[in-house]
Protein backbone atom coordinates (compact mmCIF):
# COMPACT_ATOMS: atom_id res chain seq x y z
CA UNK A 1 0.00 0.00 0.00
CA UNK A 2 1.44 3.32 -1.00
CA UNK A 3 2.47 6.13 1.71
CA UNK A 4 1.16 8.59 -0.73
CA UNK A 5 -2.39 9.59 -0.78
CA UNK A 6 -4.99 8.56 -3.57
CA UNK A 7 -6.38 11.81 -3.47
CA UNK A 8 -5.09 15.49 -2.40
CA UNK A 9 -7.34 17.81 -2.75
CA UNK A 10 -6.24 21.78 -1.32
CA UNK A 11 -8.67 24.48 -1.49
CA UNK A 12 -11.00 23.35 -4.69
CA UNK A 13 -14.18 25.45 -5.22
CA UNK A 14 -16.40 25.16 -7.76
CA UNK A 15 -19.84 27.66 -8.84
CA UNK A 16 -22.75 26.82 -10.81
CA UNK A 17 -25.19 29.60 -12.20
CA UNK A 18 -28.59 28.91 -11.33
CA UNK A 19 -31.34 30.92 -13.22
CA UNK A 20 -34.24 29.79 -11.23
CA UNK A 21 -32.85 30.30 -7.96
CA UNK A 22 -31.61 33.62 -9.23
CA UNK A 23 -28.06 33.07 -7.80
CA UNK A 24 -24.34 31.58 -8.15
CA UNK A 25 -24.43 28.01 -6.01
CA UNK A 26 -21.01 27.02 -4.58
CA UNK A 27 -21.38 23.17 -4.83
CA UNK A 28 -17.91 23.26 -3.73
CA UNK A 29 -16.60 25.73 -1.31
CA UNK A 30 -12.63 25.86 -0.78
CA UNK A 31 -12.58 21.81 -0.46
CA UNK A 32 -9.23 19.78 1.46
CA UNK A 33 -8.57 17.02 1.77
CA UNK A 34 -6.79 13.71 1.52
CA UNK A 35 -7.68 9.80 0.74
CA UNK A 36 -5.73 7.32 1.14
CA UNK A 37 -4.50 4.35 -1.56
CA UNK A 38 -5.38 1.24 -1.15
CA UNK A 39 -8.64 1.58 1.35
CA UNK A 40 -12.50 2.24 1.10
CA UNK A 41 -13.20 5.97 1.40
CA UNK A 42 -16.50 7.09 1.70
CA UNK A 43 -18.62 10.53 0.84
CA UNK A 44 -21.42 11.65 2.80
CA UNK A 45 -23.40 13.99 3.76
CA UNK A 46 -27.13 15.79 2.98
CA UNK A 47 -28.77 16.17 -0.11
CA UNK A 48 -27.22 19.13 -2.19
CA UNK A 49 -23.68 19.12 -0.41
CA UNK A 50 -21.57 18.95 -3.55
CA UNK A 51 -20.87 14.99 -3.25
CA UNK A 52 -21.69 14.33 -6.74
CA UNK A 53 -20.04 17.58 -8.02
CA UNK A 54 -16.57 16.39 -5.95
CA UNK A 55 -16.58 12.83 -7.87
CA UNK A 56 -16.67 14.44 -11.41
CA UNK A 57 -14.19 16.66 -10.42
CA UNK A 58 -12.22 13.62 -9.05
CA UNK A 59 -13.30 11.58 -12.41
CA UNK A 60 -12.07 14.72 -14.44
CA UNK A 61 -15.79 14.96 -15.71
CA UNK A 62 -16.22 18.65 -14.61
CA UNK A 63 -13.04 20.99 -13.75
CA UNK A 64 -12.91 23.21 -10.55
CA UNK A 65 -12.55 26.91 -10.48
CA UNK A 66 -9.83 27.12 -8.39
CA UNK A 67 -7.92 25.11 -6.09
CA UNK A 68 -5.84 21.91 -6.82
CA UNK A 69 -6.65 18.05 -7.13
CA UNK A 70 -3.64 15.89 -7.36
CA UNK A 71 -5.21 11.61 -7.97
CA UNK A 72 -2.80 8.86 -8.21
CA UNK A 73 -0.05 11.18 -8.47
CA UNK A 74 -1.59 13.45 -11.58
CA UNK A 75 -2.90 16.75 -11.24
CA UNK A 76 -6.57 16.11 -12.62
CA UNK A 77 -7.36 20.50 -12.57
CA UNK A 78 -4.31 20.82 -15.49
CA UNK A 79 -4.63 17.73 -17.29
CA UNK A 80 -8.40 15.75 -16.47
CA UNK A 81 -7.49 13.05 -18.92
CA UNK A 82 -4.49 11.80 -17.10
CA UNK A 83 -5.82 9.66 -15.19
CA UNK A 84 -8.74 8.06 -16.70
CA UNK A 85 -7.40 5.30 -18.31
CA UNK A 86 -6.65 3.93 -14.72
CA UNK A 87 -9.44 4.49 -13.42
CA UNK A 88 -13.13 2.97 -13.24
CA UNK A 89 -16.09 4.65 -12.49
CA UNK A 90 -19.95 4.31 -12.05
CA UNK A 91 -22.07 6.80 -12.18
CA UNK A 92 -25.92 7.19 -10.14
CA UNK A 93 -27.69 6.25 -13.22
CA UNK A 94 -25.75 3.06 -14.07
CA UNK A 95 -25.02 3.63 -17.19
CA UNK A 96 -26.44 0.04 -18.89
CA UNK A 97 -27.98 -0.57 -22.21
CA UNK A 98 -30.93 -1.71 -21.15
CA UNK A 99 -31.60 -3.25 -24.86
CA UNK A 100 -28.19 -5.63 -24.92
CA UNK A 101 -27.33 -8.73 -22.98
CA UNK A 102 -25.35 -8.92 -20.01
CA UNK A 103 -22.47 -10.29 -21.86
CA UNK A 104 -22.96 -7.54 -24.55
CA UNK A 105 -22.59 -4.80 -22.22
CA UNK A 106 -19.57 -6.23 -20.55
CA UNK A 107 -18.04 -6.12 -24.22
CA UNK A 108 -19.11 -3.06 -24.83
CA UNK A 109 -17.19 -1.38 -21.52
CA UNK A 110 -14.35 -3.53 -22.81
CA UNK A 111 -13.99 -2.06 -25.98
CA UNK A 112 -14.45 1.60 -24.16
CA UNK A 113 -11.56 0.65 -21.92
CA UNK A 114 -9.15 -0.33 -24.24
CA UNK A 115 -9.13 -4.46 -22.98
CA UNK A 116 -7.06 -7.13 -25.53
CA UNK A 117 -9.70 -9.58 -27.11
CA UNK A 118 -6.87 -11.61 -25.40
CA UNK A 119 -7.38 -10.82 -21.88
CA UNK A 120 -11.24 -9.79 -22.41
CA UNK A 121 -12.99 -13.22 -21.79
CA UNK A 122 -10.83 -14.33 -18.60
CA UNK A 123 -11.75 -11.13 -16.80
CA UNK A 124 -14.79 -11.11 -17.85
CA UNK A 125 -15.66 -14.23 -16.72
CA UNK A 126 -14.20 -13.64 -13.64
CA UNK A 127 -16.02 -10.24 -12.57
CA UNK A 128 -19.68 -12.12 -14.02
CA UNK A 129 -18.69 -15.12 -11.47
CA UNK A 130 -18.00 -12.89 -8.91
CA UNK A 131 -21.31 -10.83 -9.31
CA UNK A 132 -23.17 -14.18 -9.71
CA UNK A 133 -24.35 -13.09 -13.03
CA UNK A 134 -22.35 -15.73 -14.78
CA UNK A 135 -25.44 -17.86 -15.49
CA UNK A 136 -27.68 -14.46 -17.08
CA UNK A 137 -24.85 -13.74 -19.46
CA UNK A 138 -27.85 -14.23 -22.59
CA UNK A 139 -30.40 -12.17 -20.68
CA UNK A 140 -31.18 -8.29 -21.37
CA UNK A 141 -30.10 -5.59 -18.91
CA UNK A 142 -33.30 -4.12 -18.72
CA UNK A 143 -34.87 -7.81 -17.70
CA UNK A 144 -32.14 -7.81 -14.28
CA UNK A 145 -33.56 -7.01 -10.85
CA UNK A 146 -32.38 -3.70 -9.59
CA UNK A 147 -29.35 -5.31 -7.48
CA UNK A 148 -28.33 -7.26 -10.41
CA UNK A 149 -28.49 -4.22 -12.49
CA UNK A 150 -26.08 -2.82 -9.69
CA UNK A 151 -23.80 -5.79 -9.79
CA UNK A 152 -23.73 -5.61 -14.16
CA UNK A 153 -22.68 -1.81 -13.45
CA UNK A 154 -20.17 -2.53 -10.75
CA UNK A 155 -18.96 -5.49 -13.40
CA UNK A 156 -18.75 -3.15 -16.44
CA UNK A 157 -16.96 -0.39 -14.22
CA UNK A 158 -14.13 -2.79 -13.87
CA UNK A 159 -14.27 -4.25 -16.97
CA UNK A 160 -10.22 -3.55 -17.32
CA UNK A 161 -7.97 -3.41 -14.05
CA UNK A 162 -8.18 -0.10 -12.46
CA UNK A 163 -5.86 1.65 -9.90
CA UNK A 164 -8.83 3.58 -8.15
CA UNK A 165 -12.71 2.93 -8.66
CA UNK A 166 -14.95 5.79 -8.44
CA UNK A 167 -18.76 5.21 -7.50
CA UNK A 168 -21.94 7.44 -7.04
CA UNK A 169 -24.10 5.74 -4.47
CA UNK A 170 -23.64 2.39 -6.28
CA UNK A 171 -26.45 0.75 -3.89
CA UNK A 172 -29.25 2.81 -4.09
CA UNK A 173 -32.29 1.32 -4.04
CA UNK A 174 -30.89 -2.00 -3.45
CA UNK A 175 -32.09 -4.29 -0.78
CA UNK A 176 -29.88 -5.38 2.61
CA UNK A 177 -29.24 -8.31 0.70
CA UNK A 178 -27.83 -7.16 -2.66
CA UNK A 179 -26.39 -3.91 -0.78
CA UNK A 180 -23.89 -6.85 1.27
CA UNK A 181 -22.98 -8.77 -2.12
CA UNK A 182 -21.88 -5.48 -3.60
CA UNK A 183 -19.68 -4.34 -0.41
CA UNK A 184 -17.90 -8.12 -0.25
CA UNK A 185 -17.17 -6.39 -3.80
CA UNK A 186 -15.89 -4.15 -3.18
CA UNK A 187 -13.53 -5.09 -0.12
CA UNK A 188 -12.07 -7.91 -2.51
CA UNK A 189 -11.35 -5.83 -4.83
CA UNK A 190 -9.79 -2.91 -2.00
CA UNK A 191 -7.92 -6.35 -0.90
CA UNK A 192 -6.86 -8.33 -3.45
CA UNK A 193 -6.00 -5.84 -6.77
CA UNK A 194 -5.07 -3.56 -4.30
CA UNK A 195 -7.36 -1.05 -5.23
CA UNK A 196 -8.54 2.79 -4.17
CA UNK A 197 -12.14 2.70 -4.12
CA UNK A 198 -13.66 5.86 -3.40
CA UNK A 199 -17.78 6.35 -3.09
CA UNK A 200 -20.74 8.05 -2.06
CA UNK A 201 -23.55 6.53 0.09
CA UNK A 202 -26.87 7.27 2.08
CA UNK A 203 -26.61 4.54 4.08
CA UNK A 204 -24.31 5.25 7.19
CA UNK A 205 -24.13 1.64 8.29
CA UNK A 206 -21.76 1.67 4.82
CA UNK A 207 -19.93 4.15 5.45
CA UNK A 208 -18.97 2.59 8.92
CA UNK A 209 -17.54 0.12 7.13
CA UNK A 210 -14.88 2.00 5.41
CA UNK A 211 -11.52 3.22 6.03
CA UNK A 212 -12.02 6.65 6.09
CA UNK A 213 -15.52 9.31 5.71
CA UNK A 214 -15.44 12.82 4.34
CA UNK A 215 -18.48 14.23 4.96
CA UNK A 216 -19.48 17.39 2.93
CA UNK A 217 -22.27 19.97 3.59
CA UNK A 218 -23.23 22.80 1.51
CA UNK A 219 -19.95 22.60 0.00
CA UNK A 220 -17.61 22.30 3.16
CA UNK A 221 -16.09 19.94 4.65
CA UNK A 222 -17.32 19.05 8.08
CA UNK A 223 -15.09 16.07 9.25
CA UNK A 224 -12.16 13.68 7.67
CA UNK A 225 -11.29 10.72 9.33
CA UNK A 226 -11.75 7.45 10.80
CA UNK A 227 -15.43 6.35 10.90
CA UNK A 228 -14.84 5.28 14.85
CA UNK A 229 -13.31 9.24 15.15
CA UNK A 230 -16.46 10.48 13.65
CA UNK A 231 -18.77 8.14 16.00
CA UNK A 232 -17.29 9.68 18.69
CA UNK A 233 -18.15 12.72 18.43
CA UNK A 234 -21.86 11.84 19.62
CA UNK A 235 -19.94 10.19 22.96
CA UNK A 236 -22.26 11.06 26.08
CA UNK A 237 -25.36 12.10 23.79
CA UNK A 238 -27.25 8.68 22.32
CA UNK A 239 -30.03 7.26 24.35
CA UNK A 240 -33.16 5.18 24.12
CA UNK A 241 -36.41 4.24 26.06
CA UNK A 242 -38.56 1.73 24.97
CA UNK A 243 -42.72 2.72 24.91
CA UNK A 244 -45.30 2.15 27.47
CA UNK A 245 -48.14 -1.16 26.58
CA UNK A 246 -49.94 0.33 23.87
CA UNK A 247 -47.45 3.48 22.51
CA UNK A 248 -45.99 2.82 19.49
CA UNK A 249 -42.05 3.34 18.30
CA UNK A 250 -43.14 6.17 16.18
CA UNK A 251 -45.18 7.91 18.65
CA UNK A 252 -42.53 7.82 20.99
CA UNK A 253 -40.09 9.24 18.30
CA UNK A 254 -42.17 11.81 17.71
CA UNK A 255 -42.53 12.97 21.17
CA UNK A 256 -39.00 12.98 21.51
CA UNK A 257 -38.44 15.02 18.58
CA UNK A 258 -41.12 17.55 20.02
CA UNK A 259 -38.44 17.99 23.01
CA UNK A 260 -36.28 19.96 21.25
CA UNK A 261 -34.68 21.84 24.22
CA UNK A 262 -33.56 18.52 25.17
CA UNK A 263 -33.16 16.19 21.58
CA UNK A 264 -31.86 16.83 18.59
CA UNK A 265 -32.21 13.78 17.12
CA UNK A 266 -34.59 10.67 17.00
CA UNK A 267 -36.04 7.61 15.27
CA UNK A 268 -37.90 4.48 15.60
CA UNK A 269 -34.99 1.64 16.51
CA UNK A 270 -35.85 -2.36 17.75
CA UNK A 271 -39.15 -1.38 19.13
CA UNK A 272 -38.14 1.99 20.91
CA UNK A 273 -36.70 5.03 19.90
CA UNK A 274 -33.31 6.29 19.85
CA UNK A 275 -32.19 9.47 20.82
CA UNK A 276 -29.48 12.36 20.64
CA UNK A 277 -29.52 14.71 22.90
CA UNK A 278 -28.63 18.07 22.39
CA UNK A 279 -25.20 19.31 24.35
CA UNK A 280 -25.54 19.91 27.82
CA UNK A 281 -28.51 18.12 28.24
CA UNK A 282 -28.04 14.41 30.39
CA UNK A 283 -30.50 11.68 30.47
CA UNK A 284 -31.98 12.67 33.58
CA UNK A 285 -33.88 15.53 31.53
CA UNK A 286 -35.67 13.28 29.01
CA UNK A 287 -39.24 12.97 30.38
CA UNK A 288 -41.59 11.23 27.81
CA UNK A 289 -45.19 10.64 28.25
CA UNK A 290 -45.64 7.08 27.39
CA UNK A 291 -41.74 5.94 27.77
CA UNK A 292 -40.02 3.70 30.60
CA UNK A 293 -36.61 2.45 30.45
CA UNK A 294 -34.45 5.71 29.40
CA UNK A 295 -31.02 3.97 28.86
CA UNK A 296 -27.74 4.96 27.75
CA UNK A 297 -26.30 3.85 23.73
CA UNK A 298 -23.36 3.28 22.11
CA UNK A 299 -22.67 5.67 19.71
CA UNK A 300 -23.05 5.29 15.87
CA UNK A 301 -21.66 6.19 12.73
CA UNK A 302 -25.12 7.81 12.04
CA UNK A 303 -25.02 9.62 15.56
CA UNK A 304 -21.82 10.96 14.60
CA UNK A 305 -23.22 12.36 11.32
CA UNK A 306 -26.10 13.54 12.88
CA UNK A 307 -24.57 15.56 15.88
CA UNK A 308 -22.17 16.99 12.79
CA UNK A 309 -25.32 18.61 10.76
CA UNK A 310 -27.52 19.39 13.92
CA UNK A 311 -24.87 21.10 15.99
CA UNK A 312 -25.99 24.43 18.32
CA UNK A 313 -27.20 26.96 16.17
CA UNK A 314 -28.47 24.43 13.13
CA UNK A 315 -32.38 23.19 13.20
CA UNK A 316 -33.16 20.05 13.63
CA UNK A 317 -35.29 17.29 11.94
CA UNK A 318 -38.52 18.44 10.35
CA UNK A 319 -40.80 18.64 13.66
CA UNK A 320 -43.90 18.28 11.49
CA UNK A 321 -47.37 19.64 11.39
CA UNK A 322 -50.31 17.90 12.12
CA UNK A 323 -52.50 17.84 8.82
CA UNK A 324 -55.80 18.33 8.32
CA UNK A 325 -57.83 15.31 8.02
CA UNK A 326 -58.72 14.93 4.52
CA UNK A 327 -62.49 15.16 3.07
CA UNK A 328 -62.69 12.01 1.87
CA UNK A 329 -61.68 10.23 5.24
CA UNK A 330 -63.31 12.58 7.96
CA UNK A 331 -65.58 10.96 9.78
CA UNK A 332 -64.83 7.54 8.58
CA UNK A 333 -63.36 4.72 11.29
CA UNK A 334 -60.02 3.98 12.04
CA UNK A 335 -59.03 0.39 11.81
CA UNK A 336 -61.88 -0.50 8.57
CA UNK A 337 -60.13 -2.77 6.29
CA UNK A 338 -59.24 -0.29 3.49
CA UNK A 339 -57.14 -2.69 0.73
CA UNK A 340 -58.44 -6.08 0.64
CA UNK A 341 -55.99 -8.52 -0.91
CA UNK A 342 -56.94 -12.84 -1.43
CA UNK A 343 -55.49 -15.16 -3.08
CA UNK A 344 -53.65 -12.64 -5.31
CA UNK A 345 -51.41 -14.12 -8.74
CA UNK A 346 -49.94 -12.36 -11.42
CA UNK A 347 -48.33 -13.88 -14.04
CA UNK A 348 -45.90 -13.13 -16.72
CA UNK A 349 -46.14 -15.87 -19.49
CA UNK A 350 -45.13 -18.81 -17.85
CA UNK A 351 -43.22 -16.84 -15.10
CA UNK A 352 -45.87 -16.44 -11.67
CA UNK A 353 -44.48 -13.24 -10.12
CA UNK A 354 -46.82 -12.85 -7.62
CA UNK A 355 -48.26 -16.55 -6.39
CA UNK A 356 -51.50 -16.27 -4.51
CA UNK A 357 -51.01 -13.67 -1.75
CA UNK A 358 -53.56 -12.40 0.87
CA UNK A 359 -53.39 -9.74 3.55
CA UNK A 360 -55.93 -6.86 4.36
CA UNK A 361 -54.40 -3.12 5.39
CA UNK A 362 -56.50 -0.67 7.58
CA UNK A 363 -57.46 3.01 7.55
CA UNK A 364 -54.82 5.24 9.11
CA UNK A 365 -52.31 2.39 9.31
CA UNK A 366 -48.27 2.63 7.55
CA UNK A 367 -48.30 -0.52 6.40
CA UNK A 368 -44.84 -1.57 4.90
CA UNK A 369 -44.09 -4.03 1.73
CA UNK A 370 -41.05 -5.43 2.10
CA UNK A 371 -38.73 -7.80 0.16
CA UNK A 372 -35.54 -8.36 -1.92
CA UNK A 373 -34.77 -6.92 -5.63
CA UNK A 374 -37.09 -9.05 -7.83
CA UNK A 375 -39.26 -10.46 -5.05
CA UNK A 376 -42.37 -9.73 -6.21
CA UNK A 377 -43.39 -7.20 -4.11
CA UNK A 378 -43.03 -3.93 -6.55
CA UNK A 379 -45.09 -6.52 -8.80
CA UNK A 380 -47.84 -6.38 -5.79
CA UNK A 381 -47.50 -2.69 -5.62
CA UNK A 382 -48.63 -2.02 -9.07
CA UNK A 383 -51.43 -4.14 -8.91
CA UNK A 384 -52.90 -2.58 -5.64
CA UNK A 385 -52.36 0.85 -7.13
CA UNK A 386 -54.55 -0.34 -10.42
CA UNK A 387 -51.36 0.17 -13.06
CA UNK A 388 -50.94 -3.69 -13.56
CA UNK A 389 -53.74 -5.96 -14.00
CA UNK A 390 -54.23 -9.05 -11.62
CA UNK A 391 -54.23 -12.45 -13.19
CA UNK A 392 -56.37 -13.90 -10.34
CA UNK A 393 -57.72 -13.82 -6.71
CA UNK A 394 -59.56 -10.64 -5.71
CA UNK A 395 -58.33 -7.21 -4.78
CA UNK A 396 -60.48 -4.45 -3.27
CA UNK A 397 -59.01 -0.88 -2.95
CA UNK A 398 -61.15 1.58 -0.97
CA UNK A 399 -64.20 0.39 -1.70
CA UNK A 400 -63.70 -0.73 -5.09
CA UNK A 401 -63.00 -3.99 -7.03
CA UNK A 402 -60.07 -3.28 -9.30
CA UNK A 403 -61.22 -5.76 -11.79
CA UNK A 404 -64.17 -3.49 -12.22
CA UNK A 405 -63.56 -0.36 -11.41
CA UNK A 406 -60.28 0.64 -11.34
CA UNK A 407 -60.37 4.30 -12.87
CA UNK A 408 -62.04 5.07 -9.88
CA UNK A 409 -60.30 3.49 -7.06
CA UNK A 410 -57.40 5.72 -8.61
CA UNK A 411 -59.11 8.97 -7.95
CA UNK A 412 -59.01 7.54 -4.17
CA UNK A 413 -55.55 7.63 -4.07
CA UNK A 414 -51.90 8.92 -4.44
CA UNK A 415 -48.87 7.16 -5.89
CA UNK A 416 -45.22 8.01 -5.57
CA UNK A 417 -43.08 6.25 -8.34
CA UNK A 418 -40.15 4.89 -7.67
CA UNK A 419 -38.09 6.46 -10.51
CA UNK A 420 -39.00 10.22 -10.66
CA UNK A 421 -42.09 10.56 -12.50
CA UNK A 422 -42.27 14.39 -13.02
CA UNK A 423 -42.16 15.86 -16.29
CA UNK A 424 -38.03 17.07 -16.00
CA UNK A 425 -38.37 19.94 -18.37
CA UNK A 426 -41.33 22.06 -16.29
CA UNK A 427 -40.90 23.99 -13.41
CA UNK A 428 -42.09 22.46 -9.77
CA UNK A 429 -44.89 25.39 -10.17
CA UNK A 430 -46.17 23.66 -13.98
CA UNK A 431 -45.87 20.38 -12.72
CA UNK A 432 -47.77 21.11 -9.88
CA UNK A 433 -50.59 22.82 -11.56
CA UNK A 434 -50.61 19.88 -14.53
CA UNK A 435 -51.45 17.25 -12.18
CA UNK A 436 -53.57 19.78 -10.13
CA UNK A 437 -55.82 19.62 -13.50
CA UNK A 438 -55.08 15.97 -14.34
CA UNK A 439 -57.06 15.33 -10.58
CA UNK A 440 -59.87 17.71 -11.63
CA UNK A 441 -58.75 20.91 -9.78
CA UNK A 442 -58.80 24.57 -11.10
CA UNK A 443 -59.01 28.10 -10.31
CA UNK A 444 -59.40 28.99 -6.53
CA UNK A 445 -59.03 25.15 -5.11
CA UNK A 446 -56.21 24.37 -7.16
CA UNK A 447 -54.37 27.37 -6.10
CA UNK A 448 -54.99 26.76 -2.18
CA UNK A 449 -54.10 23.48 -2.60
CA UNK A 450 -50.84 24.03 -4.37
CA UNK A 451 -49.67 26.81 -1.97
CA UNK A 452 -50.53 24.30 1.32
CA UNK A 453 -48.32 21.71 -0.59
CA UNK A 454 -45.54 24.49 -1.25
CA UNK A 455 -45.45 24.86 2.47
CA UNK A 456 -45.82 21.74 4.13
CA UNK A 457 -42.64 20.71 1.77
CA UNK A 458 -40.87 23.63 1.61
CA UNK A 459 -40.90 24.14 -1.87
CA UNK A 460 -40.91 27.73 -2.08
CA UNK A 461 -37.47 28.74 -3.50
CA UNK A 462 -37.73 25.98 -5.89
CA UNK A 463 -40.66 26.53 -7.78
CA UNK A 464 -39.22 27.93 -11.16
CA UNK A 465 -36.60 25.34 -11.01
CA UNK A 466 -36.77 22.51 -13.51
CA UNK A 467 -37.74 19.46 -12.07
CA UNK A 468 -34.82 17.71 -13.76
CA UNK A 469 -32.64 20.21 -11.81
CA UNK A 470 -33.97 19.69 -8.44
CA UNK A 471 -31.69 17.63 -5.56
CA UNK A 472 -32.61 14.23 -4.68
CA UNK A 473 -34.33 15.41 -1.56
CA UNK A 474 -36.38 17.93 -3.18
CA UNK A 475 -37.14 15.66 -6.17
CA UNK A 476 -38.99 13.65 -3.28
CA UNK A 477 -40.79 16.66 -1.93
CA UNK A 478 -41.99 17.37 -5.22
CA UNK A 479 -43.51 14.18 -5.99
CA UNK A 480 -44.81 14.10 -2.84
CA UNK A 481 -47.06 18.03 -3.59
CA UNK A 482 -47.80 16.24 -6.83
CA UNK A 483 -49.48 13.14 -5.34
CA UNK A 484 -51.07 14.75 -2.55
CA UNK A 485 -53.15 17.93 -4.28
CA UNK A 486 -56.12 16.44 -4.92
CA UNK A 487 -56.50 14.51 -0.84
CA UNK A 488 -56.63 10.96 -1.63
CA UNK A 489 -57.70 8.77 0.68
CA UNK A 490 -54.65 6.15 0.18
CA UNK A 491 -51.33 6.97 -0.26
CA UNK A 492 -48.66 4.95 -2.06
CA UNK A 493 -44.59 5.34 -2.22
CA UNK A 494 -42.54 2.94 -4.02
CA UNK A 495 -38.88 3.38 -2.07
CA UNK A 496 -39.51 7.23 -1.91
CA UNK A 497 -36.46 7.84 0.30
CA UNK A 498 -34.17 6.09 -1.95
CA UNK A 499 -30.76 7.64 -2.13
CA UNK A 500 -31.37 10.38 0.12
CA UNK A 501 -29.48 11.43 2.88
CA UNK A 502 -30.58 10.89 7.01
CA UNK A 503 -31.05 14.17 7.43
CA UNK A 504 -33.75 14.34 4.34
CA UNK A 505 -35.60 10.75 5.71
CA UNK A 506 -36.00 11.91 8.78
CA UNK A 507 -38.04 15.03 7.82
CA UNK A 508 -39.93 12.90 5.29
CA UNK A 509 -41.27 10.54 7.93
CA UNK A 510 -42.35 13.30 9.96
CA UNK A 511 -44.56 14.32 7.06
CA UNK A 512 -45.80 10.94 6.48
CA UNK A 513 -46.31 10.09 10.47
CA UNK A 514 -48.48 13.07 10.29
CA UNK A 515 -50.63 12.47 7.18
CA UNK A 516 -51.28 9.09 8.62
CA UNK A 517 -52.46 10.72 11.93
CA UNK A 518 -54.78 12.94 9.93
CA UNK A 519 -56.68 9.72 8.80
CA UNK A 520 -54.75 8.79 5.82
CA UNK A 521 -53.41 5.31 4.72
CA UNK A 522 -49.84 4.55 3.68
CA UNK A 523 -48.67 1.54 1.87
CA UNK A 524 -44.66 2.20 1.70
CA UNK A 525 -41.67 -0.04 0.45
CA UNK A 526 -38.30 0.66 1.59
CA UNK A 527 -35.12 -1.22 1.22
CA UNK A 528 -33.92 1.00 4.03
CA UNK A 529 -34.84 -1.82 7.01
CA UNK A 530 -35.06 0.96 9.89
CA UNK A 531 -37.87 2.72 8.03
CA UNK A 532 -40.43 -0.85 8.64
CA UNK A 533 -39.86 0.36 12.20
CA UNK A 534 -42.59 3.73 11.32
CA UNK A 535 -44.81 1.47 10.17
CA UNK A 536 -47.75 -0.26 12.27
CA UNK A 537 -47.19 -3.88 10.06
CA UNK A 538 -44.88 -4.79 7.68
CA UNK A 539 -44.59 -8.01 4.59
CA UNK A 540 -42.05 -9.72 3.55
CA UNK A 541 -41.98 -11.65 0.08
CA UNK A 542 -39.64 -13.07 -1.53
CA UNK A 543 -40.38 -15.73 -4.91
CA UNK A 544 -43.54 -13.81 -4.79
CA UNK A 545 -45.01 -15.78 -1.72
CA UNK A 546 -45.49 -13.77 1.99
CA UNK A 547 -42.49 -15.18 4.44
CA UNK A 548 -43.59 -12.71 7.26
CA UNK A 549 -46.40 -10.22 8.46
CA UNK A 550 -47.16 -8.26 11.15
CA UNK A 551 -45.98 -5.77 13.39
CA UNK A 552 -41.97 -4.79 13.17
CA UNK A 553 -41.55 -6.29 17.06
CA UNK A 554 -43.80 -9.22 15.87
CA UNK A 555 -41.65 -9.85 13.22
CA UNK A 556 -38.04 -9.63 14.69
CA UNK A 557 -39.34 -11.85 17.25
CA UNK A 558 -40.08 -14.52 14.56
CA UNK A 559 -36.62 -14.53 13.94
CA UNK A 560 -35.68 -15.66 17.19
CA UNK A 561 -35.21 -11.87 18.49
CA UNK A 562 -33.45 -10.19 15.70
CA UNK A 563 -31.64 -6.71 17.38
CA UNK A 564 -32.94 -5.05 14.61
CA UNK A 565 -34.93 -4.69 11.34
CA UNK A 566 -32.33 -5.44 8.93
CA UNK A 567 -30.84 -8.73 10.54
CA UNK A 568 -34.47 -9.74 10.96
CA UNK A 569 -35.03 -9.52 6.92
CA UNK A 570 -31.58 -10.97 6.47
CA UNK A 571 -32.63 -13.59 8.27
CA UNK A 572 -36.45 -14.46 7.08
CA UNK A 573 -34.89 -14.50 3.79
CA UNK A 574 -31.73 -16.44 3.80
CA UNK A 575 -34.04 -19.18 5.85
CA UNK A 576 -36.71 -19.27 2.95
CA UNK A 577 -33.80 -19.26 0.17
CA UNK A 578 -31.68 -22.27 2.25
CA UNK A 579 -35.55 -24.40 3.05
CA UNK A 580 -36.25 -23.90 -0.86
CA UNK A 581 -32.61 -25.26 -2.19
CA UNK A 582 -32.93 -28.27 -0.24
Amino acid sequence: MSSEPAVAAKNLSRSFRSRALGKTVRALDGVSFEMPSGEISALIGPDGAGKTTLIRVICGIVRPDSGRLVVMGADVTKSPRAVQGRMGYMPQQSGLYDDLTVQENMDLYADIRGVAPSDRSRRASWLLGMAGLAQFTDRAAGRLSGGMKQKLALACALAAPSDILVLDEPTSGVDPLSRRELWEILRLMARDERMTVILSTPYMEEAALSGMVLVLNEGRVLFAGSPGDLSMRARGLCGSLMPEEGVSARALQSRLLDDGETIIDALPHGGGARFILRPGASLSDVRIEGSRGVASAEPRLEDGFMTLLLRPGASGPARGGRASPSPAVQGQAAGETVIEVRDLVRKFGPFTAVGGISFGVRRMEIFGLLGPNGSGKTTTFRMLCGLLPATGGFLRVAGEDLRFAASHARMKIGYVAQKFSLYGNLSVRENLRFFGGAYGLHGHKLRERIEEAVERFGLGEYMNERCSRLPGGFKQRAAMASALLHEPEILFLDEPTSGIDPLARRAFWRSITSLAASGMTVIVTTHFMEEAEYCDRIVILDSGSILAIGTPGEVREGTGGAPTMDEAFIRIVEDSRGRNAT
